[in-house]
Formats: structure tokens, sequence, C-alpha cells
């Protein structure tokens, strides 16, 4: 039974993609989740099936939208970093470090979600995810949370192996899909095409989805 914990990703619906029904899962249980993001995704490209997003707009928007997805995952402690969108592997990784590592020795989790440095794709998601575990790895070692590392890359098994931690997310997977849509500027469309995929029961959609996996970093 975990104590707490700690979600840090960069931008809005990287967590409802990444973990959010391992989020929903323990925020179920009682298990309090706190939830560091990054950025409010400026920079994203989608502005809504029917536009209805600017530049302007964005921000306000996105940050609603991560707010609605929190309180579908029971998520009550959301942290908005204020960095700004596809320029985090342009800031020096101790200056990350300093704001994520504040937080966890505020709330004192016993896990960690984030990227893993490298397998990330997307340069935000590799520089979180370093700064992340370089705040965990300058701890003592007896406090230091564990981290569970999200790999996305396509080589992620050629490389790491088998992911150490699967969880099936069915028994809450109404809410990881309410979570998603909830980011609507950035998945509106895209959830046309699960729905219609998961109504085919669509293998590949439905292993992607309904199994969450992880890799514990090794330090």
């Amino acid at each position: 039974m975990e104590r707490h914990v700690l979600v840090v990703f960069p931008h809005p619906d990287d967590e409802s993609f990444a973990a959010g029904g391992t989020i929903s899962m323990y925020t179920k249980a009682g298990i309090p989740v706190t939830y560091a993001c990054g950025t409010l995704g400026q920079m994203g490209r989608n502005m809504g099936k029917q536009v209805f997003a600017n530049r302007e707009t964005m921000p306000e928007i996105r940050k609603k939208e991560l707010q609605d997805a929190c309180a579908v995952m029971g998520i009550q402690d959301l942290r908005m970093l204020g960095f700004h969108d596809k320029m985090l592997e342009f800031e020096d990784v101790e200056f990350v470090a300093d704001r994520i590592e504040e937080i966890i020795r505020e709330v004192n989790p016993s896990l960690v979600i984030t990227f893993y440095p490298e397998h990330g794709v997307h340069p935000d998601h590799n520089a979180f995810g370093r700064a992340v575990v370089y705040a965990v790895e300058r701890m003592p070692e007896g406090e230091r949370p564990v981290i569970h590392a999200v790999a996305i890359t396509k080589n992620r098994t050629e490389i790491l192996g088998e992911p150490d931690v699967v969880v099936d997310v069915r028994d809450v997977f109404d809410q990881k899909l309410a979570a998603l849509a909830a980011h609507r500027s950035q998945t509106e469309a895209m959830m046309e095409e699960i729905r219609a995929k998961l109504k085919n029961n669509d293998t590949q959609t439905v292993q992607w989805l309904q199994f969450e996996r992880f890799y514990i970093y090794k330090h």
C-alpha cells in the first residue's frame, strides 16, 4: 500500500494517457495523489476538433481541462509549476529539480510516477523525467521514493526489457476515458477514433489503454 503518490508530467493530458487508470485506482483506494504538472501545454498543436482555441486562449482552456481531468481521477492536490511548453529542455536541470524536490519533501511520497529519461520521445518528457530522477538521486538513499517511469519509445523493450509493473485498469476504465475526454482541445477527434476501435475490440487499442506499463527506475 502506497503512502502518497506524486505524479510528475510536463503537459496536461500526459497523466491521463500514461497513468490515468493507475491514478484513479490509487484515489479510489483512498491513497492521496499529488500531481505536479510542468506546463499548461500552451504550444499544443490541436485547437479542438471544431476549432475553439487560439494561442491567446489556449493556456486558460488547457488549465480548465486539466482541472476537470484531475477531478475525474480524484486528484485533489494539483500543482501547476508554470514552466513554458516546449521549453523545458532549455531549463537548468537543477532549477527544475529544486522545484520537484520541494514538493517531494512536502508530501513525502512513497512513489513517484514520471517519464523515463530518454524514452519519453518529446524533449519536454525527457527533460522533466531527468529532473525528477536528479531530484530523487540527490536525496539520501533511505529517503528516496520509488520511481515508476513511463517509456514510450519504439525501442524501449530492446533497451529496457519488459516493463516491471503492468497495471490492469479495466475496473476504472470509464474514469480513464473520461479524463482523456476532459482534455477536449487535444483529444476530441482522437476520442472518437478510440471509442470506435474499442467498440470493435481492436486488440492494440485495448492493450494500450487498459493496461498501463511502468519501469522501476534503477538508480
